[in-house]
């Protein structure tokens, strides 16, 4: 993603928060951000994409609409995950697709942001 798309990113995730209401306290809370980093980063003022930011914009739309195809393939340590793990398979995708919902359960029931609701 180049910073066109990334800013173009966090302009939409900004939008979706003031559209739901969705408060800088609540995101910061959800990712372990400071709520200033969060008022920071969702006006768009940053050098470079960073791991907390990639964080804020998939909470941000997970609140809107669940996680996009586009924020999957932008996730480049989620590719790189299933690129060294998935044989192409059907069958063995079906298996890391229950992997990978059962980790939901697991976040939840400890109180990660893994499990954070859908």
């Amino acid at each position: 993603m180049n910073s066109k798309e990334w800013l173009a990113r966090v302009v939409r995730a900004h939008q979706v928060c003031l559209d739901r209401g969705i408060t800088q306290a609540e995101v910061a809370s959800a990712t372990g951000a400071s709520q200033p980093q969060v008022s920071r980063l969702l006006q768009g003022k940053f050098t470079r994409p960073s791991k907390l930011l990639e964080e804020i914009c998939l909470y941000v739309e997970r609140q809107e609409k669940g996680v996009t195809g586009d924020a999957v393939r932008a996730n480049d340590e989620l590719i790189s995950a299933l690129s060294t793990t998935w044989d192409g398979s059907a069958s063995h995708a079906k298996a890391l697709a229950l992997v990978i919902r059962s980790l939901s359960t697991l976040g939840t029931a400890s109180g990660g942001r893994g499990g954070q609701k859908q």
